[in-house]
């Protein structure tokens, strides 16, 4: 063997990738590379994921447009979280739950909330936690109804019965301050009106709410001192204007139709109104009939409240009414007419001074195919 085969032989092996003692092998210095990457990576990769979690939770910039978001009875967190992510309040409606987990934060009150798009979570958090605007049902009580189907009308609120409504009204514990002694009922002593009836308001509550709004409107309008004139008191002159509510179709016949009432009144002459008649045979139990019919059998029923065969003002309102009702009781147009009788399609009634001229309205009515 040559030197210079000795040279070529060691020249091969450190070609080879092996080394003496001076020379270290380095597949240490490989693994410690590949943990030192990996490591980088890491921290990119968890520094994108903290950014992104972080503009998630505190979005950049100001917040959005306040929007209005309703929360309902009942909502679950997930449920919360939804109703946020669809109104773009926030961006990530799992997110915000776990958020809230981590927080502790339980479910928040129903109610409606006016928050901004785009918004940090703490600061829909805190929105949320000072609890909604409250949430009411809306009760709309329309002129011409009685007590039972007022309380038909509470009793369809949600957690509201019907039958203790109308037991709180009919128990005499409730009264109103134009209520006569020895006056029991408060028939016509509910205040038609549009109520916003919260949460927490009971049948009670709501009763002396009606109640209240009545005794103010009332006492506004004038009931408390009917003009002399008219020879009523505050209480008949409430009867006076239910009777007006449930026979007037239009306001301009309401003046009128209250000074037909005190023409016969004065006169001695029956009333003989339909109207009364309906109420004396609904309190017998009986059935409305479709339109609101009376048959000539009706005409006979023996009751206070049939003014076909009893004189004078029935004992009690026998219908809420409105202002307008209530105004007209109190200033009657003056006029001569002692009957009156529907004549338009719209409701628009004729008035007359003598039974030929009101028999010509009839059928004067009947000839236009108006049914009086």
């Amino acid at each position: 063997m040559t030197t210079t085969d000795l040279y070529d032989d060691e020249t091969s092996d450190e070609g080879h990738g092996y080394y003496d003692d001076d020379h270290r092998p380095r597949r240490g210095s490989r693994l410690v590379r590949a943990v030192v990457i990996a490591l980088v990576l890491a921290l990119l990769v968890g520094g994108l994921g903290a950014v992104w979690l972080q503009r998630k939770i505190d979005p950049p910039g100001s917040p959005g447009a306040l929007v209005t978001v309703t929360i309902p009875k009942g909502s679950s967190t997930a449920r919360i979280a939804a109703i946020l992510d669809s109104k773009t309040v926030i961006s990530n409606a799992t997110l915000f739950r776990y958020y809230m987990r981590v927080k502790g934060e339980a479910p928040f009150e129903a109610g409606i909330y006016r928050l901004h798009r785009n918004d940090d979570f703490n600061s829909v958090i805190a929105t949320l936690r000072k609890g909604g605007e409250v949430q009411y049902d809306r009760l709309t009580i329309p002129e011409g109804k009685t007590i039972k189907q007022i309380a038909a009308l509470v009793g369809a609120l949600p957690g509201r019965s019907s039958a203790t409504f109308l037991q709180l009204a009919q128990s005499g514990r409730f009264r109103s301050q134009f209520e006569p002694a020895g006056v029991n009922n408060l028939e016509g002593m509910l205040f038609p009106d549009t109520y916003n009836i919260g949460a927490k308001d009971t049948e009670q509550v709501i009763l002396e709410r009606m109640l209240h709004l009545f005794d103010q409107r009332a006492a506004q309008i004038g009931v408390t001192t009917p003009d002399a004139r008219l020879h009523v008191t505050p209480y008949q002159a409430l009867v006076v204007a239910s009777l007006v509510e449930t026979e007037s179709k239009v306001d301009a016949d309401r003046a009128k139709i209250a000074q037909v009432i005190y023409n016969r009144m004065a006169k001695g002459m029956p009333l003989q109104i339909d109207a009364t008649v309906l109420y004396a045979r609904e309190a017998t139990g009986a059935a409305r009939r479709p339109g609101g019919r009376v048959l000539f059998s009706d005409l006979k029923l023996q009751s206070p409240y049939n003014t076909y065969v009893v004189k004078g003002l029935p004992p009690t309102p026998i219908a809420g009414f409105g202002a307008a009702s209530l105004d007209a009781a109190l200033h009657p147009e003056a006029g001569p007419w002692l009957y009156y009788v529907k004549f338009q399609a719209d409701g628009t009634h004729a008035f007359a001074t003598t039974l030929a001229e009101h028999n010509r309205n009839i059928a004067d009515a009947k000839r236009r195919g108006v049914n009086p």
